[in-house]
Order: C-alpha cells, then structure tokens, then sequence
C-alpha cells in the first residue's frame, strides 16, 4: 500500500508518497500567499490550500499510483470558518496573527489564567484560536453570525476531501477551548466564546481513520476508491512522529517558519508557570511544548528581503567553528511578537551592540544564534516544570544548515539527532495514515521501524561554557527593550 503524507504550512503545502515500508517515491510542494492586511495581522485564503494540494497529490498519484491513505499534518491555531453552504466566511486568521491581543488580555486578566488553565490546561494566547473567535465576534459580527462550523486548517482539508468534519487532540489542544487533560471540548471555554459544541468538528486521535475520499475527488486526484484519511496532527506533533519522537521523554526541536521544542510525556505537564504549552500528542498521550513565532523565517527575511539574496548557502560558510561563541552581536527574533516564553505580540526584532567593525558576517551569525537562544529560553522553562532534555532531534528547513545545528546544539547545551528522511510533518502524517489502515498496531511500533537516525551533532564543551555567558547577557536585552515595543507599535 501507498501513503500520502501532507504537510499544510504557512508558506506552502508539502506532499510525499511512502510506501507501507516507509520508502520515500516522490515530494513534492506548491505555494500560496499569505496575507498582511495590517501591521501584525496574517491571513490566508483556505480554498488556495485545497487547491494546491489537490494538484500535489494530482501529480504524485500521476507518478507512483493511486494512493490507499493520507495523512494531514498542518499549521495549527488557524481561525477558519465556514456558512451553512459550507462556503469559506472569511480569511483564515492565522498562528502568527496578533490581531487579537485585547481578547487575549481578556481572557487571562478577566476570566483569569488560573481558570483558563483549569478549563484548558493553558492560558490565553493571541496565536491560539479563542482568541480569534472572539475578536471575529466583537469586530465582525456579521460574520460571526454567518458561522456553522469552525476548523483548524488541516481540519478544512480534511472536510473537503472526505465531508467529515473531524479534528485530533494534538490540534484541538491549541485552540483554548479544549479540555487538553480530558480530552474533550470544555463546555466552559464554549459559553465564554459564545458558540456551540454543534459547530466544531469531532476529535479523533490522530492515528484514527476519520472517514474515506468522496468518490468523485479520488477518481479526480488518481486516489484508490477506498483511499482513508485519519484524523491527522497539528504540524509539530506530525513533525515528531515524522521524527520518532514518541513515548515518554523524548524530544524535538523544529527549525520551520517558527521554532519549536517538543517534549513527549506519558501523562499531561502541569506548567506552573504557564510558560510552556500543554498538549495532547499524535501518539495518543500528552507533550510540553515551547513555540517562537520566528526562526526560519528570520533567516529567510534577512537574506532575502535585507541582504537581497537567494544563495542561504554562503551566508553558513561565513561562518567558521572559531566564530561560535565570540560573537559580541546580539538579535532578538521577535519579528511576529513572541510566544513562548514570554507572550508578548508587541515585541519586535531587534539588533543589538554592532559597531564600526560590525561585518555581515556577523550579524548572519547574530540571527541564527538569537533564534537559539530564544529556544533555550523554552528550554530553560521547560527545567523550571521539572523537564531535563540532554537530547533532541531536529528538523525544519533550518536543521539542513550545518552551523546552524551546531550552534543550537552548544547553546542548549544538548546532542542532536538527525533522522534519514527530514520532511517532518509529511512524514509523520504518511505515517500516521499507514497506522489508521492498519498496516501498523501503533506509531510507537511505526517509529521503531521506520526511522533511522543519520547524523548527530554533540556540543562542544567550550562553546558551552562560552555560549552560557552570551545567555545570560542575551536575557537582559528583552526586559531593557519590553518598555519600548508598545510605544514602538503605536506610532506604525
């Protein structure tokens, strides 16, 4: 049997076709817009994701045959809403939007953090999709009126390709109406949001077949008749079954358009500082995790739209084994606000302490050292809940850059294990469709069997003891800068 995997991300939707035996054929990927709208607001058109990936998975059934499952894993958060006629009300409100800072503040000041979390597991944040719905409602109402059903947008995929309008927990836990201990829509957080359980989809895990194609899509798209869907994963939970990151402990980092730190747990983390996220897991058990808005993304922008180039690569040959640890540049990556730890939509990036003989090169090693830090700023609130990480995979578009892992691992002060195949969330999602027909008991089993670990790169002692200083002036910049970031945001 064959297994399409998706991975349904902010600047692109990214298919493979894998085989039962976890045999890559074929990848492929397709891109659509995002939107800004204003200062801090990100949207994207739902319809574009169906379309795009229904032409992914058009060309790789072309190629390798139909396929018997699919598996989406996808960004998580979005706000999508649809009518009666199952028409797309609005944009999708995206995880990077901070639009929705006010109904945040509300939330945690007003409902308050201890009663959120006793409904939720987690308190407010204006990239969880609460939040959004109740600025839709405040803002929109007109539309809010118009509204049937609410999805995640990996659940939107799911609901036209099958009619069925499912989600899983990993998913479900990062929209603050979800009883992540429990495993069930919190009544509760649902009359303080002012809808109804009949509007939102229904939770299967992860792994679970939700339901088959609608015939006339699987002729379309190439698909076999009885071509399944599962319930698929929020992108970071498919990243980590993509990864082997499952069962109790272990742990991920993803270097994608945002960064993330992933801890696996056999029962649910109570964060007592509500730094970090508590969330189901696509395994069927739990995770914590730390979530930084930007980390690919700002090398992205500053190689792209500051220095005005496409070659990434020369960029990481700059930088050479003795730089690590010595650079006297500092950056906040804080270009879309800030998540975990310190749940700030008003902070903003930032380049400090360069000087007449500041080069290039330095302020490209500043952007990946400051997105490390700000993982480390998880990391180190992970120790705070009593979690102790001395390794992790990685993955993303940033795990390919060499130096870039090498100082993430010195930084964390951690080891860092490669897996053979580094497209995560598709992965994970192909491996979770396989799963759902039957073709493994569990994803613990599927992991064992079909992820290899490549390469590994172990910190260096030295620069541990160096980057452990930079840290700790590191720290003191975002509190010397928070004070500036509304005045800042005012005058835009």
């Amino acid at each position: 049997m064959q297994y399409i995997g998706v991975d349904l991300g902010t600047s692109s939707v990214k298919l493979l076709m894998m085989t039962g035996e976890g045999k890559i054929l074929g990848i492929t990927s397709r891109e659509y817009d995002v939107y800004f709208p204003k200062n801090g607001w990100s949207e994207q058109n739902p319809e574009d994701w169906f379309a795009q990936a229904k032409d992914g998975i058009k060309e790789l059934t072309s190629k390798f045959g139909p396929a018997d499952g699919i598996g989406v894993a996808g960004q998580m958060h979005g706000l999508v809403t649809l009518d009666s006629d199952d028409k797309v009300i609005r944009n999708a409100i995206l995880w990077n939007d901070g639009r929705s800072q006010p109904q945040t503040d509300y939330l945690n000041n007003v409902i308050g953090k201890e009663t959120l979390t006793k409904y939720t597991g987690n308190i407010a944040y204006a990239g969880f999709t609460a939040p959004k719905i109740l600025w839709m409602k405040e803002n929109e109402p007109e539309n809010f009126a118009k509204i049937s059903k609410i999805m995640l947008p990996k659940d939107y995929l799911n609901y036209m390709l099958t009619g069925v309008a499912a989600t899983d927990p990993s998913d479900a836990s990062g929209t603050l109406y979800y009883d992540v201990k429990n495993k069930c829509w919190s009544k509760e957080m649902l009359d303080i949001l002012g809808i109804s359980e009949d509007m939102l989809p229904q939770v299967f895990e992860a792994y679970e077949k939700i339901g088959t194609v609608k015939p006339e899509l699987a002729s379309e798209l190439g698909l076999a008749p009885d071509c399944i869907l599962c319930g698929g994963a929020g992108d970071n939970a498919g990243a980590a079954v993509g990864m082997g990151i499952v069962g109790d402990g272990a742990c991920n980092i993803s270097l994608g358009t945002s960064g993330t730190i992933f801890i696996c747990s056999d029962g649910f983390v109570d964060d007592n500082n509500n730094s970090l996220h508590s969330f189901a897991h696509a395994d069927g058990a739990y995770h914590a995790m730390g979530c930084i808005l930007s980390a690919a993304s700002c090398n992205k922008w500053w190689v792209a739209d500051i220095l005005g180039s496409d070659d990434f690569a020369a960029s990481e040959r700059e930088i050479t084994d003795a730089d690590l640890g010595e650079n006297r540049v500092f950056y906040l990556p804080y270009l879309m606000g800030e998540r975990s730890p310190i749940n700030d939509t008003a902070a903003r990036g930032a380049f400090v302490g360069m000087s007449m003989d500041t080069s290039r090169k330095d302020m490209t090693q500043a952007v990946f050292e400051g997105v490390a830090f700000a993982l480390r700023d998880c990391l180190e609130a992970g120790k705070k809940a009593g979690i102790n990480v001395s390794k992790s995979g990685i993955c993303g578009g940033g795990a390919k850059n060499t130096v870039w892992c090498k100082i993430v691992a010195d930084i964390l002060g951690i080891t860092l294990e490669q897996t053979e195949n580094t497209e995560g969330p598709s992965f994970g999602g192909a491996i979770l469709a396989a799963v759902a027909k039957g073709e493994y008991a569990s994803v613990q089993e599927a992991a064992e069997k079909l992820i290899k670990i490549v390469k590994v790169t172990e910190p260096d002692p030295e620069k541990v003891a160096l980057y452990n200083e930079r840290y700790a002036e590191y720290s003191k910049i975002y509190p010397a800068l928070k004070s500036t970031y509304a005045f800042i945001n005012e005058r835009r």
